[in-house]
């Protein structure tokens, strides 16, 4: 297998933005995963697409005021007021149209801990960050000759094409606006990069400020050398919170429900919130999910999915009791009891759930177990303060394994060597969604420092493709 050189890598980082003003370490070799895990994470996809499919119905059904079982009555309307919470109404009745129904994010990403006991899937994202720099990662190291890369052909870059080509199978070659908020525009040059990509293809794929496109007549347009050229299909990189400031929103809207434009993924809110894997884990829903997703699937999600609650601080009489962790050895009658659990019981996240500035990018995450008693205290009365309008998930923690892999460090200023660092890993699998089936194109790994409780994107950090190992 060969390594990439320092050189070669700060030259091909250089040469290509990726991130406005971010670094991390740099690394001679990609994340090196087992065909086993490989397997596995092919079927984690399958099972987040029938998730999705699965939780489309819970909501549906919840607004409906349906039954959620076959064959014994279960009405759920707190589902729908836990997923509607503080989002405008135009927004829940667009994401209720019928025209919506079977309307599924054309990307899923789930961000995976590697434990002890193996991948820990602590969120699903379906607007996620990092297709780009996955697919030029990917090409960067499978560059070295190393066709083990997962992703190595280009199926970042390909798929990611297909899965948006695919809602409009009557269009030879539709005309793609990505659309890059001004709150994302952190990710704008790894769009563009995948944009020029499908350009350099033959496709018609442009990445914009969402201020670039502009209505004529029923129809989106931007302007293209002068020339207004029509737009088949939004794909909008931007979270729902944020789509208040989208200053063509109500015309985007307009031409959606015309047909002229499709809008992926969906802006559908209740697919985008982090409680729906709370509820999965609702002792009131556990007959839905069986039902509702496949056996195989049910058992995986059991497994990967950590124990997780929804923050509700509505009251309850006194005999009751929360389905929660334990705080001080005692059963929870309400969420403020959270405040007296000892740093061992407090091996628990309190984090937003959605349609909130802090839901990305771990700024609202909170670890029990590494913070103090005060800071624990506040983060949960602060969750319950923003209840009406922003649940907060709590969920319990699985902590990442010790792993090791080679990064490049510099020594007294001298040229950076290759040395085995230790660390703990999140990985990002992508899916793309193309005729029903969860293609995984390629995987980002985060590989931290040991003491970085909480893995995410950042400087100590480095961002690595993934390669396959050989058959033992």
């Amino acid at each position: 297998m060969p390594d990439l050189t320092h050189e070669q890598l700060t030259a091909a980082f250089a040469a290509q933005s990726l991130f406005e003003d971010k670094t991390w370490q740099l690394s001679p070799q990609a994340w090196p995963l087992t065909p086993a895990q490989v397997t596995e994470l092919e079927q984690i996809g399958a099972a987040c697409l029938e998730f999705h499919q699965a939780l489309e119905t819970l909501y549906l059904r919840s607004v409906a005021g349906k039954n959620l079982l076959r064959n014994k009555p279960l009405l759920a309307p707190w589902v729908a007021d836990y997923l509607d919470r503080g989002k405008p109404a135009g927004l829940i009745a667009h994401a209720r149209d019928p025209k919506n129904r079977g309307a599924f994010p054309t990307v899923l990403r789930p961000d995976l801990l590697l434990t002890e006991g193996g991948f820990a899937l602590t969120e699903l994202d379906s607007v996620p960050g990092g297709i780009g720099l996955t697919g030029f990662l990917n090409r960067l190291y499978a560059g070295a000759n190393d066709q083990t890369v997962l992703g190595h052909d280009g199926a970042m870059v390909d798929n990611f094409h297909a899965s948006l080509a695919a809602l409009r199978p009557e269009l030879r070659n539709p005309l793609i606006a990505i659309l890059v908020s001004d709150e994302a525009a952190t990710y704008r040059p790894e769009m563009q990069w995948l944009a020029e990509q499908l350009q350099r293809a033959g496709r018609r794929v442009f990445c914009m400020k969402p201020e670039d496109v502009f209505p004529l007549g029923s129809e989106l347009f931007f302007d293209v050398e002068g020339t207004p050229e029509k737009i088949d299909i939004i794909y909008r990189f931007f979270e729902l919170f944020d789509w208040a400031n989208v200053k063509v929103g109500r015309e985007i809207l307009e031409a959606w429900a015309g047909g002229t434009v499709t809008i992926a993924p969906p802006m559908r809110h209740f697919q985008e919130e982090k409680l729906t894997l709370a509820l999965f884990h609702h002792h009131l829903l556990h007959e839905f999910w069986a039902e509702s997703l496949g056996g195989r699937t049910l058992k995986l999600l059991q497994r990967l999915i950590p124990k997780s609650w929804v923050m509700d601080p509505a009251p309850l009489p006194p005999g009751a009791v929360i389905e929660g962790p334990p705080a001080g050895g005692r059963m929870l009658n309400d969420w403020r009891d959270l405040a007296a659990a000892s740093q061992k019981e407090r091996d628990l996240i309190i984090k937003i759930s959605g349609f909130h500035e802090t839901a990305w990018g771990a700024r609202s995450v909170l670890l029990g177990s590494d913070c103090s008693r005060e800071e624990w205290q506040q983060g949960v009365e602060q969750a319950l303060r923003l209840a009406p309008a922003n649940l907060h998930v709590l969920q319990e923690y699985r902590k990442p394994k010790k792993v090791t892999h080679p990064l490049y460090r510099s020594e007294g200023g001298g040229t950076p060597a290759s040395r085995e660092e230790s660390g703990r890993l999140r990985l990002c699998p992508y899916y793309f969604v193309v005729g029903g089936q969860a293609r995984l194109s390629g995987a980002l790994a985060t590989f931290c420092p040991p003491d970085k409780k909480i893995i995410h994107g950042m400087t100590d950090a480095a961002l690595l493709p993934c390669r396959v190992l050989p058959l033992s």
